[in-house]
């Protein structure tokens, strides 16, 4: 990956790597900032400081999912953006040659065309017209020495619950480039914070206990989609992941056991229909090699596939699972086993190919029993469709029921995985139905984000040259917050948060033991006065740009994972409950407030009745 070394006081020497997508350059934006970089150029604005010292926030307006809270993501692939943000030669001619008005041609500011017309066999020229190019070369040279050495970005850390309206970065420096990084910037947070929230809801319904995995990389759009996915869910608490490109990328734990082609692969007891004779295709015999050394390497089992046939019988004329189950899918069993040979001490097999309770269950017992004789400690099954409530429970009867009759201990705890188009109403249902599921393998549902297709992060000016802005609308959830603010986490005596504050930059900051007025930012009779017990300021710097100022570590993604953990724990229930969570404040203090509403009414156009 493109590396660049920050030189600047503190950060001298230090390497932040490339964005880990290559697609993710400069050119990864909207045509409209291209344009306004050059008005901003042509009035010699693009060096004006996007506010003294900020200039943009990055914010979302409303939580997602019908919930109350939202988990941030994607600073990281932002900081790697920022820091290795330069145009190639071949962007800043692509830029050149397509741009509105801009004329491959032209090397001059004016060229003439000719325009012609077939009259008949004689070729008539038409009219002389004169088409003048509007970019001027030296814009082209101001991108070529572009970069972001005099930005500064102030943010929440990674893996932190964020409420609509605080900013989760404000982006300080010129105008130009502040402007050119709008869309990267908001298309890195806004897919990554929707999932790895969406992650955290699933994991909030499916308990701290249960084993989450990533399942859902064919599912996602497109490989970007997928690599993206996998690291969110794995920082919104997933436990693991079936993509092995972003285990190796991140360091996620992977998990994946087989599909049900595997098991179909194997045939017994086919019909040739071409002869309309039957042929017994005997699949122990498709496995070539049936011995497996044990555990401790003391001693070797030469048939496996026997030992499992033996166990199959043992357990089929067992007391207690008598009549259960009759002839088994013999398929199905010398499929396990060969997957038994394979992986010894990891092996999970999928039970339902066939029937989950006639078949799949008991030859996955009779292979796991031969493996115990062996040393070696099954893993378990996964479901994969069915009512999985009731398959689940009836399994780990079977599972209690062998380790009972047959004396091997832990054998009734053998892990249930359920996968099967699972999202948060699934999993709600089977904690009402009650079941025996140990882990569950979730795709489509999680990372296609299928119940909201985007967070909305938007990305406001609100200061420039020391003077506040702000964006007005009808719609006052769309009103900014003008000025550069700081802001607080007031936290109550239980340890709970109670409240986010934003305040004016130069206002002083809130005070443990200190009683401070909140204020709804747009609605006059929402008011609290708050003591808080601890107060967390939530924006830092990461990166200073050419300045001096010290700047936070990006950490490495196990913990942003433990810090999301940790701080979804500490939220007060009833606002991370499913249905009808209670909101949780974000507020202004008292100055600032009064400041919003005389911009307002300084901005706003006054109206006159006729």
């Amino acid at each position: 990956m493109d590396q660049q070394v920050i030189a600047n006081g503190n950060c001298s020497g230090r390497v932040v790597e490339g964005p880990t997508n290559p697609m993710v350059t400069p050119l990864l934006t909207d045509l409209y900032q291209f344009t306004m970089a050059y008005a901003y150029w042509k009035a010699n604005k693009h060096q004006e400081r996007a506010v003294s010292p900020c200039g943009f926030d990055l914010y979302f307006r409303k939580n997602p999912f019908g919930g109350e809270y939202t988990v941030f993501a994607g600073l990281e692939e932002c900081i790697r953006l920022i820091a290795n943000f330069k145009f190639t030669e071949d962007e800043i001619s692509f830029i050149r040659e397509s741009l509105p008005g801009s004329c491959e041609a032209c090397d001059e500011s004016t060229s003439l065309f000719l325009e012609f017309v077939f009259h008949g066999n004689s070729l008539l020229i038409l009219k002389r017209r004169t088409k003048y190019r509007i970019w001027q070369d030296g814009f082209f040279d101001y991108l070529r020495g572009l970069d972001c050495s005099e930005v500064e970005v102030y943010s929440i850390a990674e893996g932190s619950v964020v409420f609509p309206k605080v900013p989760l970065l404000r982006i300080e420096g010129p105008i130009a480039v502040a402007q050119l990084l709008e869309t990267p910037l908001v298309n890195l947070v806004n897919y990554a914070s929707l999932v790895a929230t969406n992650a955290a809801r699933h994991r909030f319904v499916a308990g701290k206990s249960k084993m989450l995995l990533e399942f859902g990389l064919r599912r996602a759009q497109g490989p970007d989609g997928g690599i993206s996915a996998s690291k969110y869910c794995y920082l919104g608490g997933f436990d693991a992941t079936s993509n092995v490109a972003a285990g190796r990328l991140f360091g996620i734990p992977l998990r994946g056991t087989h599909s049900h082609a595997f098991v179909s692969s194997y045939m017994v007891g086919l019909v040739n229909l071409s002869s309309k004779l039957s042929s017994c295709l005997q699949s122990p015999d498709e496995i070539i090699d049936k011995s497996l050394r044990s555990a401790d390497g003391s001693s070797s089992c030469e048939d496996l596939v026997s030992l499992a046939q033996t166990w199959l019988s043992k357990i089929q004329w067992s007391s207690s699972l008598r009549g259960i189950f009759g002839e088994t899918n013999q398929s199905e069993l010398a499929a396990f086993t060969s997957y038994a040979l394979a992986f010894p001490i990891s092996f999970l097999a999928l039970v339902d190919t066939y029937d989950v309770m006639r078949s799949g269950i008991p030859n996955f017992c009779a292979v796991a029993l031969a493996l115990n004789d062996l040393g070696y400690k099954a893993v378990g099954i996964r479901l994969d469709s069915g009512d999985l409530a009731y398959l689940s429970c009836e399994a780990r009867k079977f599972f209690r029921a062998i380790e009972k009759e047959f004396g091997v201990p832990g054998f009734g705890k053998m892990s249930i995985t359920a996968s099967n188009d699972l999202n948060e109403e699934t999993l709600d249902a089977l904690n009402k139905q009650g079941h025996e599921v140990d882990a569950y393998g979730i795709g489509t549902y999680l990372v296609t984000c299928y119940a909201q297709a985007a967070l909305g992060c938007v990305f406001k000016l609100v200061e420039i040259n020391n003077q506040p802005r702000i964006k007005l609308s009808e719609d006052v959830s769309k009103v900014s917050i003008p000025c550069k603010k700081r802001s607080y986490r007031l936290y109550g005596r239980e340890g709970y948060p109670l409240v986010d504050i934003m305040t004016g930059g130069n206002e002083p900051s809130p005070k443990v033991g200190e009683r401070i007025l909140c204020r709804h930012p747009f609605n006059e009779s929402k008011r609290a006065f708050v003591v808080p017990q601890q107060v967390e300021e939530l924006l830092k710097c990461y990166w200073p740009g050419s300045s001096d100022k010290p700047r936070e570590d990006l950490p490495p993604l196990k913990d942003i994972r433990d810090r999301c953990i940790k701080q979804l724990e500490r939220m007060r229930p009833d606002h991370m409950r499913r249905l009808n969570p209670t909101p949780y404040k974000v507020s202004v203090s008292a100055k600032l407030y009064d400041f919003i509403h005389f911009l307002w009414l300084n901005e706003a156009p006054v109206g006159e009745l006729q």
